[in-house]
């Protein structure tokens, strides 16, 4: 059987992508997987680097408000669906599986047009545009939270990577610490604007680089490709502050953090849940609300706490952050309140699911 997997951009898409391509080989090592992409993403760095073939076309923004880039849309979209069908020509494949992103629309349109199933996969709580598209032609759709507005949505979970799913944070806590030069005792904070980071995030937990270190707590700072972490000079015998413009070992650490200060984005919300870390999550500013619903449940159950961007000061990390990563009793309850509320199986759910709709075309 032939899959092709459309998505990319960030790894919003990127990481359910691979985690649904592992699944597949897991459950049939004989099936042929392609990726396809476009240039501009994270996609040309993870996707040859998990040993899959990626197929590039142009991609198509897709403007949230009415402008002179909306009027590109459409001779964009053509030049998309063109390199596209080149692709499944190439490729012939049995099932088209589209994850959102710049490249699932053409992927759609022209899978649609070549007579090609298609199956959606649905990161957010609140769908965007391409998969609202890609739901009125698709065999399938498939969601990550409940109660996804999508047409025809089922709810299977978020496909995580393997060694995020199977993670037992306690086991490989002195390992993940060590990984990072990091003390194996301290009260450890991670904090992750996910792989574009998030600037003011960086600089407001930076910024309380002293309070922390005043309270023996250690920092790992992943801050993306926009910077904007500047903890300061560290002092000697003063806890870690490690900064990383970028990590390919999350597990690791999800497993060193006592407690995670991040964004809210799909994959921030379920590895923290499913690992059972506790969090504190910062909604994006912008979209459409998205970020705030994927953390709704998480933080209904005590999970985690919810911080909207402009509310993560300095001095809200002093006051609330600094208290909560030094208390084990409530981190413990939180963790506890967490790790039920998704499942780890997603990507051999979602997986069962491409093989299904592939077998029955072909």
């Amino acid at each position: 059987m032939r899959i092709l997997l459309a998505g990319g951009g960030t790894a919003g898409h990127t990481s359910p992508l691979l985690a649904t391509a592992d699944a597949l080989r897991r459950l049939d090592p004989e099936v042929e997987i392609t990726c396809l992409g476009t240039a501009r993403g994270l996609e040309t760095t993870v996707v040859p680097a998990a040993g899959y073939p990626l197929e590039l076309v142009p991609p198509v923004p897709l403007p949230r408000r009415p402008g002179a880039d909306l009027l590109r849309v459409p001779g964009r979209l053509r030049a998309a669906v063109r390199a596209t069908y080149d692709v499944l020509d190439r490729v012939r494949p049995d099932v088209v599986v589209g994850y959102g992103g710049y490249v699932s629309v053409p992927a759609y349109l022209a899978a649609r047009r070549r007579g090609i199933p298609v199956v959606v996969h649905e990161q957010n709580a609140l769908p965007g545009i391409g998969n609202k598209l890609g739901a009125r032609v698709a065999r399938r759709v498939c969601t990550s939270f409940p109660d996804t507005p999508l047409r025809n949505a089922e709810y299977v979970g978020l496909p995580v990577r393997r060694m995020i799913a199977t993670l037992d944070r306690a086991a490989v806590r002195a390992e993940a610490r060590a990984f990072f030069g990091l003390d194996p005792d301290r009260p450890t904070l991670m904090v992750t604007g996910g792989s574009q980071g998030a600037q003011s995030l960086n600089r407001s937990v930076s910024g309380a680089a002293a309070a922390l270190a005043a309270a023996g707590v250690q920092v790992l700072h992943v801050q993306g490709k926009h910077g904007g972490a500047e903890p300061g000079p560290a002092t000697s015998g003063a806890p870690p502050y490690v900064v990383l413009d970028f990590c390919d070992r999350m597990d690791l650490a999800l497993a060193a953090a006592d407690l995670t200060i991040c964004r809210a984005g799909a994959n921030s919300v379920v590895e923290a849940a499913a690992t059972g870390l506790p969090a504190v999550f910062v909604p994006l500013p912008i979209g459409n609300g998205e970020q705030r619903r994927n953390a709704a449940p998480v933080v209904e159950a005590g999970g985690a706490l919810l911080v909207e961007d402009a509310d993560l000061t300095t001095e809200w990390v002093v006051e609330h952050a600094v208290p909560l990563v030094t208390d084990p009793a409530r981190l413990t309850a939180m963790g506890a309140a967490a790790v039920a509320l998704v499942p780890r199986d997603a990507d051999e759910a979602l997986a069962r699911i491409v093989l299904e709709v592939g077998g029955r075309a072909r």
